[in-house]
Formats: structure tokens, sequence, C-alpha cells
């Protein structure tokens, strides 16, 4: 079986990751008897999926003329992500004036196994840049 390119690589795992997670969030909220698909989690798990494949896309497509500025363009990737909470579920979160740890689970889960992915294939990526360049 031919390597995959590390974009592929990245998008494999991602999907698998994200559907594990989901899926074991799902069971431990059914095991729990705790209302399954409220607190926005299916558009939580697609927003934060969808996002950490374009910033990886994004840093990959541009890794040769940016390679130095990958961990800024990184990190205004994660500020991107942030702008996505406040606009996206924020609002519906603080709707009742308190966020519970229901809803804070609910999109700090796909965050994090998202976040996790992106910061091991940029690793990843900026290691084989620096051994290519030797």
């Amino acid at each position: 079986m031919p390597k995959l390119n590390l974009p592929t690589q990245f998008f494999v795992l991602l999907i698998f990751l994200v559907l594990l997670s989901f899926g074991a969030h799902i069971l431990i909220l059914t095991s729990k008897n705790l209302p399954v698909f409220d607190n926005l989690i299916v558009r939580s798990y697609l927003v934060n999926a969808l996002l950490a494949a374009i910033i990886f896309l994004l840093l990959y497509r541009f890794r040769l003329k940016l390679k130095n500025q990958i961990g800024f363009l990184f990190m205004g990737g994660s500020f991107l992500k942030f702008i996505f909470f406040f606009l996206l579920f924020y609002p519906t979160y603080k709707s009742d004036g308190d966020m519970s740890g229901l809803e804070f689970a609910s999109f700090f889960v796909p965050y994090l196994v998202c976040l996790f992915l992106e910061t091991f294939f940029t690793s990843k990526m900026l290691n084989n840049l620096e051994e290519s360049s030797k």
C-alpha cells in the first residue's frame, strides 16, 4: 500500500478521531441518561472538524512560502475557532444566563480533539520541512 501524503493522513485521522470521540461522547451521555443531541453537539463536531481541516490545509499549502510564520498562522487558526465559538455557540449556551458543563463539553471535547490533531500534524509538517532543508 502506498504511503499517504501528510494532508491525506491528517484528513483520514481527523475523520476517524472525530467520529470516535463523537460516538464516545454520545455513548457517555446515553449511559448517564442525559440529553444526547442537545447543546448543539452535532454542529460543534462538524464546525470543529471543518475548521481543523481548513486550517491545516492552509498551513500545508503555505508551508514553504511562510515557514517562519507557521506558528503565528496556527495561533491565528485557533483565534478563528474562538470567533466561531462566540458567534455560533456562545449566544445559545448563555441564553439561560449560565453555561452548563454539558454545554461546555459539547464544544470543547471536539475542539480539543481537533486541536491535538492539528498540533501533532503541524509539528510533523515542520519537522519534514526541516529535514528536507538539510
